[in-house]
């Protein structure tokens, strides 16, 4: 899996921000925190994201620029599939 799917991602994505009206426009940069990833949802974000697209972040990959905006998230992400995701 070298690139995820970006409707699947998107779609988990915007479960977990909360001040994301439904069908608001969900651009690369917007910053997450303000769209209302704090750190809890961003930990129920993490479950969603590896049960679903079947990857697991290793603990470095567990900081808060990880978590700033959907491309780094995502950037993130493909570079795991890439490594296969699971250590």
């Amino acid at each position: 899996m070298s690139t995820i799917a970006l409707d699947d991602y998107e779609q988990i994505l915007r479960r977990h921000l909360k001040y994301l009206p439904d069908g608001a426009d969900l651009a690369p940069d917007d910053d997450l925190r303000t769209l209302g990833l704090d750190s809890m949802a961003a930990v129920e974000l993490l479950f969603d994201l590896e049960d679903n697209l079947g990857v697991m972040l290793p603990d470095e990959a567990l900081a808060e620029q990880t978590f700033t905006t959907p491309a780094t998230l995502r950037t993130t992400l493909e570079e795991l599939g890439e490594d296969g995701g699971r250590s």
